[in-house]
């Protein structure tokens, strides 16, 4: 990476509230990477692309949080998709699971989930 060139990445923010399974969480996580990056604007895919494609899933307590956080990236400009289950397996039919936000400029999405820990 150039040293003037900014660093891209994409967050995936999920819910702790619903206990799902390592392999449910995965299936979630990726489907809320697949649709932001198919929102996201082209050159913001390019240069995260170019970069190793960053990602970051991290966690919060429940689906308030979890609102809060899209609320606040949108507010920033940042690109969201809220990933809604379908209910076959695990949990009910249209709960909410997770937010992928961009790939976007890494300190524009840090103002809104820095403060955010890791998945672990």
């Amino acid at each position: 990476m150039a040293k003037n060139e900014a660093e891209y990445k994409q967050v995936i923010v999920v819910r702790q509230d619903l206990k799902l399974s390592k392999g449910k969480m995965a299936a979630q996580a990726s489907h809320a990477s697949v649709e932001a990056t198919l929102r996201s604007h082209k050159d913001d895919i390019t240069a995260w692309r170019k970069q190793g494609m960053k990602k970051s899933v991290l966690k919060v307590p429940d689906k308030k949080e979890l609102m809060i956080i899209k609320s606040e990236a949108e507010e920033e400009g940042l690109v969201t998709a809220v990933i809604t289950d379908a209910g076959k397996t695990q949990i009910l039919p249209g709960s909410i699971t997770c937010v992928g936000i961009g790939p976007a400029k890494s300190e524009k999405i840090d103002k809104v989930t820095g403060h955010l820990k890791l998945i672990s």
